[in-house]
């Protein structure tokens, strides 16, 4: 049996930052989370899963009650790397409150979503209230390639089903003042990379080398010109954007063989994976560069939650508790959402996200007591 109070959202928090849960490691969250979701009634299940070419994974699923609604909560215990141990004020994983805050790795992204729901349940519960089912859907390889965990776990679900009704994630979402912000959708995520392969040779001969830059910086150009759209009525323009562009030459006199360059593209509703994979392919064509390799990587599709009986009980409740009406956003970056939207209605809505993957993150402590009572609320309002 745990010891801590699982109505105190602050107690939970520090007892998960303690654990190095840096991704693909469980670092003991899981087990400290499966212990408390036990001691309050939930079946738990662990879904390790495993990949060639990956690292194993473990992941957790907990359920209490059973029949309709299915209500799901879903998040990831796996953090990113602290960096180094000196640049923080205090130790990343002894968490530390001072001034108000909660100090640690972990403390917005996004354990302290995960204590402030689990608090929320427990209280909900003593409340004696009606209940269809509530369940957790954890990951550790969110903050990683995202191959082993909440993909899988969906697929677990969908062959037990046990899909949920509608799902919220308790991700950082708030710019700077929580109640200010859900997510209702993101943009999709396609990565490439163009390698162009030349012949090594002297500089003082180039004809007997054969320069892989001139060509790259054609292939580069031609992307950087490319308007992929001006936004649309839920999203942001897409982006493409460059973050690499390297030969790996370290001496002065001589003709590289190989140019490698990589670009990331954020896109809206206008484009799908697929559309975007192969405007890529004709624009490289038409430079009539040869020579080249060209890859892509879709890690997510745009996706789009319209207005329902979730966006609106969270709109509500974070208004009730915080005096702020949430603008419904699709901006940032991608999160696991990608992948719950295609099973069930689903948003994000949890911390204030200023200090995340940061060197001293940590979240306010009213402002984690304050998200365990919005979270009461919504599970008051969606199981009446």
């Amino acid at each position: 049996m745990s010891s801590l109070d699982l109505k105190n959202p602050v107690a939970i928090a520090e007892e998960l930052i303690r654990c190095p849960s840096v991704t693909p490691i469980e670092g003991g969250a899981l087990d400290a989370l499966e212990m408390m979701l036990k001691d309050l009634g939930f079946t738990c299940t662990r879904l390790p899963f495993s990949e060639d070419g990956t690292a194993d994974v473990d992941n957790l699923y907990a359920e209490y009650g059973e029949g309709a609604p299915h209500f799901c909560f879903a998040g990831h215990t796996d953090v990113v790397p602290p960096g180094n141990d000196d640049d923080w004020s205090y130790a990343p994983f002894a968490p530390t409150i001072t001034d108000g805050k909660l100090y640690g790795r972990g403390a917005v992204d996004m354990k302290g979503g995960i204590a402030a729901f689990v608090a929320a349940v427990a209280s909900y519960l003593a409340e004696g209230q009606r209940v269809g089912k509530i369940s957790f859907l954890i990951t550790g390889d969110e903050e990683g390639p995202a191959i082993n965990g909440t993909k899988k776990m969906l697929e677990w679900l969908k062959a037990e089903n046990k899909i949920p009704d509608h799902c919220i994630v308790g991700e950082p979402t708030n710019p700077n003042t929580l109640g200010e912000m859900m997510k209702v959708g993101r943009r999709g995520s396609i990565t490439g990379e163009i390698l162009v392969t030349g012949t090594q040779g002297h500089v003082a001969y180039p004809h007997l080398a054969d320069n892989p830059i001139p060509k790259m910086i054609t292939l580069v150009s031609a992307l950087q010109e490319l308007v992929l759209d001006e936004g649309s009525e839920f999203f942001q323009p897409s982006n493409l954007e460059f973050v690499t562009l390297d030969v790996g030459n370290t001496a002065d006199n001589v003709i590289p063989q190989n140019s490698r360059a990589q670009f990331n593209i954020r896109f809206n509703d206008h484009h799908s994976g697929a559309s975007l994979t192969t405007l890529l392919n004709d624009t490289l064509a038409a430079t009539g560069v040869e020579g080249y390799e060209f890859n892509t990587r879709i890690s997510g599709e745009s996706f789009l939650t319209e207005t329902n009986k979730l966006t609106e009980i969270v709109a509500l409740s974070a208004k009730s508790v915080t005096g702020n009406t949430p603008e419904q956003s699709t901006t940032g970056g991608t999160s696991d959402a990608r992948f719950i939207a295609n099973y069930c209605p689903v948003i994000e809505f949890g911390a204030v996200g200023q200090t995340m993957h940061k060197v001293d993150e940590h979240i306010r402590v009213d402002d984690l007591n304050d998200l365990q009572l919005i979270y009461i609320d919504i599970l008051r309002k969606y199981f009446i």
